[in-house]
């Protein structure tokens, strides 16, 4: 019989190894994220799919996340949380093997969407593990930190290691990362991670899991349309849908004795202050660096492989800063930490605001570096407060919570300061004469389009019509990230004041949190 250590009981070897074996899978669903895009053009020689196929073999992994995770990270609660994430290992490992060896676009989208739900299932799993194994908050501090430098690591190498596999195999090679890593955890997980699950959970609400479906999903889809394509109709529609359903769903959660979401953690004041400085962060971060990866692609020139290492110091810099975090939280406090995180974040955006169109990627990777190093401590400490501020049989809902608000906020960011940058680009981009006016009109839209068009011009034409273009883009770029350096200097004083008292799960005490059930391992 497995049951939750006492609140404050410090953490062994079997705990400290059992991190080792969460932090595999944390690492892969970052990498799976981010190295399917170098394969993109094999795939497609390979598989002929039409451009809207390729396009849900790239977006259907991240809407099927982002749609489960709520569901997966309450269901764990429900059924104990190690058995829901040797589930979802074997389901990732099958489906990982499925997609490498893919005859058709359909059969690797349908590949990709179980990817997606298994990595749903991952992800709240290893997250609410971990807030269980370490019930002394310096030890669960510090072991976030690793979880979360896992995550940024995985996201940091996933161009290299995709560029390298590409290099010698074929496409279907970037998808055989995950089996080996699962396998592992298969074996491993039995033996080394005890088995939590919530005492008297009551039966999944099939109509909740629904409603939240319906709810993400279209809002996901809408705000990534916004940042590909602009406002348009279609998009707003979809996000207008979402909300709406996003009313039923609270509606009915908050009627449920045994609810799929308990909104009643946002009667903690630091829970939601947490969720919501977690969220401007993505906001920032991720609007911000979508620029970023089309700057030194289309505006320095680099190739996608090397453009991916240009951004693996930035990723160090996060991971040096994730893993400083607790040790700097002990000594000046967590709101400090995090407030201070966030302003130095803000310093790295002004950075980024002195970018120019001939300058190279030298200033926009220190500026993104300096904002990644700041945002790196509060991303640990923020995740941590999360999870320790909930009773230990909410770990789970609470987890799913940290990474839905993270896609969220990502998404936001996407979609916000990437219609800037483009609506900045629109107003300021000008087209020489001599170019033909299909050219003109898709320069005019996008700096991808005036690139796509400049391959089909002679040299002189080309160069004519992309320097406007990129600095244009470039504008936008530097009023994104003026944007994002107010945001962050805004949160660094609400960090500092909303989140320094510190707040362990012991002071829900017994009387108002009962214990996690112990479970039999299988």
């Amino acid at each position: 019989m497995e049951a939750a250590p006492p609140t404050g009981a410090r953490a062994g070897r079997r705990e400290w190894l059992g991190l080792a074996v969460l932090a595999l899978p944390t690492l892969l669903l970052s990498l799976d994220m981010s190295v399917l895009h170098l394969a993109l053009p094999h795939l497609a020689a390979d598989l002929r799919p039409s451009s809207s196929q390729l396009l849900w073999a790239m977006d259907v992994y991240g809407f099927m996340i982002a749609g489960f995770l709520i569901t997966m990270g309450t269901l764990g609660d429900r059924i104990g949380r190690r058995r829901l994430l040797l589930i979802g290992a074997a389901a990732f490992g099958t489906a990982s093997v499925l997609a490498a060896y893919s005859t058709s676009a359909e059969m690797l989208i349908a590949s990709r969407a179980v990817l997606g739900i298994a990595g749903a299932t991952l992800m709240p799993s290893t997250l609410a593990l971990i807030s269980n194994m370490f019930a002394d908050p310096k030890q669960r501090a510090t072991a976030i930190a690793v979880w979360s430098s896992c995550f940024m690591g995985g996201t940091a190498l996933g161009p290299v290691i995709g560029g390298l596999l590409l290099q010698w195999f074929w496409w279907g090679s970037v998808f055989l990362l995950g089996v080996p890593v699962m396998v592992l955890l298969l074996v491993s997980a039995p033996v080394l991670l005890p088995e939590y699950r919530a005492e008297n959970a009551g039966r999944l609400d099939l109509a909740s899991v629904a409603l939240s479906l319906a709810m993400i999903l279209p809002i996901i889809y809408g705000l990534k349309k916004l940042a590909e394509d602009g406002p348009a109709a279609g998009p707003l529609a979809a996000i207008a849908v979402g909300a709406v359903v996003g009313v039923v769903f609270v509606r009915r959660q908050l009627r449920l004795p045994d609810p799929l979401l308990d909104l009643r953690l946002f009667r903690n004041r630091t829970f939601g202050a947490a969720l919501g400085t977690m969220m401007a962060g993505a906001v920032a971060m991720g609007g911000t660096f979508l620029l970023i990866s089309q700057y030194l692609q289309m505006v320095s020139g680099l190739s996608p492989l090397r453009a991916g290492l240009w951004l693996v110091p930035p990723a160090v810099a996060m991971i040096i800063g994730t893993l400083l975090s607790a040790s700097l939280a002990q000594r000046i406090g967590r709101g400090t930490v995090i407030g201070g995180g966030m302003a130095v974040t803000a310093v790295g955006f002004v950075v980024l605001t002195q970018a120019t169109a001939d300058g190279g990627p030298t200033l926009v990777v220190l500026g993104l570096m300096v904002a990644m190093v700041g945002l790196g401590p509060g991303a640990a400490l923020v995740t941590d407060i999360v999870v320790g501020s909930v009773p230990p049989e909410k770990s789970g809902s609470a987890a799913s919570m940290s990474e839905t608000s993270g896609e969220f906020g990502v998404a936001m960011g996407m979609a916000l300061l990437g219609s800037l940058g483009t609506a900045i680009y629109r107003s300021r981009v000008t087209v020489p004469e001599g170019v033909p006016a299909e050219a003109a009109a898709a320069a005019r839209d996008t700096l991808a389009g005036a690139a796509a068009a400049a391959e089909q011009l002679p040299a002189d034409t080309a160069a004519r019509l992309l320097e406007p273009a990129r600095e244009a883009f470039t504008h936008g770029l530097n009023a994104a990230a003026g944007l994002g350096a107010v945001a962050m200097a805004v949160f660094a004083v609400l960090g500092i004041v909303l989140l320094r008292s510190p707040r362990s799960r012991g002071e829900h005490g017994s009387a108002t949190a009962p214990k996690s059930a112990p479970a039999t391992a299988p």
